[in-house]
């Protein structure tokens, strides 16, 4: 049997009962850094054969914990922090265990998407998880204009090195938006700030952001309303597949303007 178990996000009490019998009754426990999991494991007393099962070894690793677990071996699969399969490792080997028709399943537990949304204050009826934003500014301003449109809250993973760069481009596209940083998520420091993208730049210029950063971006007004119309014609296309020539009439009719301003922007004539 394969258990996938979730692990603390920061403080190390936060684990189940269940989760410490699972790991107690493993026979190996693959871990996405072993040094980081036996902390944990020495913390509640587990001594079991470790195997470090990461991003660029799993597929490599996967005919052997197949092999083992058609064995009748139990092993368990630990992440640094968090989720297992959440922005990080262990989708293959879940999709090669499917196929194979051996049985697994995941035990629940911290996850930092999750408890950001409590502690922002923001709609919790309706959310989507994006993972982590791309580094350049093209590719992140390609995956920030879709959240606009989005009717609830949208949350995703950012460095503490990027973090005043992703806020400058989301004030550039939507300065009126809400957003949240909750950082340090159940550590001593824990922290989550709220405010307009504005607000945000302006405390984390004079406080460096640091550890681990989870953002969320609040629903706001109709992005007609909130985005430029450059913004507008380019999320158009991305979205709707429209030719710039569609993308300007389409645009015009939303935010309400001649098509010749919408061009001449567009243009820059």
């Amino acid at each position: 049997m394969l258990y996938f178990i979730a692990t603390p996000i920061g403080n190390l009490e936060d684990i189940s009962k269940r989760a410490l019998e699972t790991l107690q009754a493993s026979d190996q426990i693959l871990c996405e850094d072993t040094r980081h999991s036996r902390i944990l494991l020495q913390r509640h007393g587990i001594d079991k054969p470790l195997l470090s099962f990461h991003q660029f070894n799993e597929r490599e690793r996967e005919s052997r914990i197949l092999a083992e677990l058609k064995e009748g071996k139990t092993l368990s699969v630990l992440t640094d922090a968090g989720t297992p399969l959440i922005s990080d490792p262990g989708l293959p080997l879940v999709q090669a265990c499917i196929r194979e028709g051996i049985s697994f399943t995941a035990l629940p537990g911290p996850c930092s998407p999750i408890l950001a949304l409590a502690l922002s204050g923001f709609e919790t009826d309706r959310f989507q998880f994006i993972g982590f934003l791309p580094r350049e500014k093209g590719p992140l301003k390609k995956c920030l204009l879709p959240l606009f449109f989005y009717q609830g809250t949208s949350i995703a993973f950012e460095s503490p090195e990027r973090l005043l760069a992703t806020l400058a481009m989301i004030e550039s596209l939507a300065p009126h938006r809400e957003l949240a940083v909750a950082r340090e998520l159940t550590k001593k420091f824990e922290e989550c700030k709220r405010g307009t993208v504005s607000d945000l730049l302006s405390h984390f210029r004079t406080h460096a952001p640091r550890g681990e950063i989870v953002l969320l971006l609040r629903q706001g007004p109709p992005p007609e309303t909130e985005l430029g119309v450059v913004e507008m014609v380019e999320l158009l296309q991305e979205l709707h597949g429209l030719s710039t020539k569609e993308a300007i009439q389409a645009a015009a009719k939303l935010k309400d303007l001649p098509k010749s301003e919408v061009y001449r922007c567009v243009h820059k004539v």
